[in-house]
């Protein structure tokens, strides 16, 4: 084993900040347990296995029901699954990892690792080429094909190559709007394998499934014993009936990865370390940075109401496709990184809440049963139990230096005290008068207050707090310039009221 293979797998538990209350989330487990166990008795889905990953590990896994219908074998952490399309974030961070290594920009033109496509008709004159970043985001244009492109896992290279050289119809102009493409991923496939100069499959194995110790983890299923596989059903006309097992062919990199539950948690315990930003070491075989690109949505964002039953009464979610990830702001979790999977046979979820440090995945054995609703009702019942802990920013010597001088300003009643720290526009925006006055009507109110408590950093260059007074509580904020002393320029002072 490579030296840094070693230490990555060594590492993994300590790279993504403590950032979770295990304790608490022991807590929420046997409610959780019973979503998902409800989830998969009401939606008849043969077997389901879910985990969760906090603290950089897989703190639980639980499986419920059967991998197969003929041995009735248990669902273990060990059975393997096809994720369908969560198998897009491989794709989009094999796409990454190659712009690291200076084999392709986001910007290049596909056409020019996929020839084919440059003989194209576009739906109109000013149509622009479509961009590796296009098919990343779906916003190249394609239609929306999961019916279809649910299919395609096993179609033959040549087959695909002879289907791009006929061209394809357009939905819209690249570039003008978001339309999920399984076929647009396809043809990431074929460029990670023009980049790389290997199969795409390949370079997913040796490039993020081997040193990450995915050891069960692959896109071809014949190679695993049928005893280890979750076999894939569908309900049709009152009976099950098993679905074709679909080989690893062009269409493999939309939606053809085949993992456990152990494994799978390697790879979103890599995914979360890669918050927050900070100075330590890259251990993994993609670059912190990089992954975080992950979570670069498009400019076509969109409202969405929550997965699960918390979903109807919580404020709606900004959201966005990102690269291989749909990207959302929500008003209880913070950031989220999600993903579903439906495929012929299966269905899973996935999401991630990178301020957290804690992910929830689920696989299924059914045609389309993802279970999103539970992995979503999953982390609310995180949150209420007070299992997810926010990472605080550090306080940086530039905002400790500003509010010190913040506390001095309000002692003396006179922004003149500390007139070096302040920005050029600030006695500008108010003068030394006006400030004297505020301060003066603040202090009559409030008395003396106790400057030295801890400031909140909400940046490198930003700040919050509260301070005790003799008369109650004053609340503020503090901005400094983007200069390399600290200048203050802005403060946010008044009468913190109950």
């Amino acid at each position: 084993m490579k030296l840094w293979l070693a230490l990555l797998l060594l590492c993994l538990p300590a790279i993504a900040h403590a950032q979770a209350d295990e304790k608490k989330i022991a807590v929420a487990v046997p409610e959780i347990d019973r979503l998902f166990q409800d989830f998969q008795l009401d939606s008849h889905a043969p077997g389901l296995v879910y985990g969760i990953v906090a603290n950089g590990r897989l703190v639980h896994v639980k499986g419920f029901g059967v991998q197969d219908l003929v041995h009735s074998r248990p669902v273990t952490p060990d059975s393997l699954f096809r994720i369908a399309s969560m198998t897009k974030a491989f794709t989009a961070l094999s796409i990454l990892k190659l712009r690291e290594e200076g084999r392709l920009s986001l910007d290049d033109p596909a056409e020019r690792y996929l020839p084919e496509m440059r003989g194209w008709t576009h739906p109109t004159a000013d149509s622009p080429r479509i961009r590796i970043r296009d098919l990343l985001t779906h916003s190249a244009g394609f239609v929306d094909d999961n019916p279809w492109g649910d299919r395609q896992t096993p179609m033959p290279e040549a087959d695909f190559a002879r289907l791009l050289g006929q061209g394809v119809p357009f939905s819209t102009a690249p570039g003008t709007r978001y339309e999920y493409s399984n076929f647009g991923y396809a043809l990431l496939g074929r460029i990670v394998a023009q980049a790389s100069g290997m199969p795409y499959r390949r370079y997913v194995e040796q490039s993020l499934l081997t040193p990450l110790g995915m050891t069960s983890s692959g896109y071809e299923i014949a190679e695993w014993p049928v005893e280890r596989r979750a076999i894939g059903y569908r309900w049709d006309a009152g009976r099950w009936k098993k679905e074709p097992d679909m080989a690893d062919g062009a269409f493999g990199a939309m939606g053809g990865l085949q993992t456990s539950a152990n494994d799978y948690a390697r790879w979103v315990a890599f995914l979360l370390s890669a918050w927050p930003a900070r100075d330590a070491a890259d251990a993994g075989p993609v670059p912190r940075a990089a992954v975080r690109m992950l979570a670069e949505g498009s400019n076509f964002m969109q409202l969405a109401q929550r997965s699960g039953k918390s979903g109807a009464s919580a404020c709606r979610q900004a959201a966005a496709y990102g690269m291989g990830m749909r990207v959302a702001q929500d008003c209880d979790l913070g950031l989220t990184l999600s993903h579903g999977g439906g495929y012929p046979g299966y269905g899973s979820h996935v999401m991630l809440m990178p301020d957290h440090g804690v992910g929830i995945f689920v696989f299924t054995n059914r045609t389309y049963t993802g279970g999103a609703g539970p992995a979503w009702d999953a982390a609310m019942l995180l949150k209420q139990a007070g299992a997810l802990v926010a990472q605080p920013v550090a306080v940086s010597a530039l905002v400790a230096e500003g509010y010190a001088a913040a506390g001095r300003i309000y002692a003396a009643g006179d922004v003149g005290v500390a007139r070096e720290t302040l920005a050029m526009n600030f006695l500008v925006d108010n003068d030394a008068d006006s400030w004297a006055k505020k301060l003066a009507a603040i202090k009559a109110e409030v008395g003396a207050c106790r400057t030295d408590a801890p400031v909140k950093a909400t940046g490198n260059l930003s700040g919050e707090f509260v301070w005790t007074c003799d008369k109650g509580r004053v609340a503020g904020s503090l901005l400094l310039a983007p200069t390399m002393s600290a200048q203050i320029q802005e403060w946010k002072i008044s009468v913190k009221t109950p």
